[in-house]
């Protein structure tokens, strides 16, 4: 895949997430979905450290922006 593919996807990904709002949820819609909701969570978590960890093993840092 192509590095500005892949970075429109990961852009796409938090513009998704943006979007979840669980405070939202219904308790009981949240309970039903708990289950998914955590492997999804793990799932990204996993990932997100994977990548960050192949940039750090490059030598480079991993920054926040800093708001204009």
């Amino acid at each position: 895949m192509r590095t500005n593919e892949v970075l429109a996807r990961l852009e796409a990904a938090v513009i998704a997430l943006g979007d979840v709002d669980v405070s939202a949820w219904p308790d009981d819609t949240l309970k039903e979905q708990l289950g998914e909701l955590s492997a999804a969570l793990v799932a990204l978590d996993a990932s997100l450290s994977r990548i960050a960890d192949g940039v750090r093993a490059r030598g480079l840092r991993i920054e926040e922006p800093v708001p204009a």
